[in-house]
């Protein structure tokens, strides 16, 4: 099985491209930087940085509503692919492809993120599943049952 679930903030705009056939595609790609939290060494860097790319309509969801610092939740799956390179060397590249996409910054963060980045821009649509409700105190692992 191969499954990815990532939580992370994105490190810049997503990129954003058309294929040029004849039923164009939209493709978006982005880097997230997922927190190590309790299983970073010292010295280590407090995040990594994970390739990520989007087709069709949730890449242009990317495109309208996802910005550089929203926090997202993404599912996807690992790839592996190879190319090469402008001097002929053989490169690999590890990428996740996004099938899912859900917001995770809480809704006062997300509006005034948007406000601050696009002055008068549609704000991106709520997402709340029946049932749940947004999580408004602090965590630690030690609440955790696991």
């Amino acid at each position: 099985m191969n499954k990815v679930l990532l939580l992370g903030r994105l490190t810049k705009d997503p990129e954003i491209r058309y294929t040029q056939s004849a039923q164009p595609l939209c493709v978006a790609r982005y880097t997230l930087a997922v927190d190590k939290g309790r299983f970073k060494k010292e010295g280590e860097p407090d995040a990594d940085f994970i390739f990520c790319v989007s087709f069709g309509k949730l890449a242009e969801i990317f495109e309208r509503y996802v910005k550089k610092g929203k926090q997202i939740a993404v599912c996807g799956r690992l790839t592996v692919r190879n190319f090469e390179d402008s001097t002929g060397q053989k490169r690999w590249a590890t990428e996740v492809i996004v099938d899912e996409m859900t917001f995770a910054d809480s809704k006062g963060a997300s509006d005034a993120q948007m406000a601050s980045q696009n002055a008068g821009a549609m704000t991106p649509p709520s997402y709340e599943p029946e049932g749940f409700t947004a999580i408004t105190q602090s965590i630690d692992d030690d609440d955790l049952p696991f």
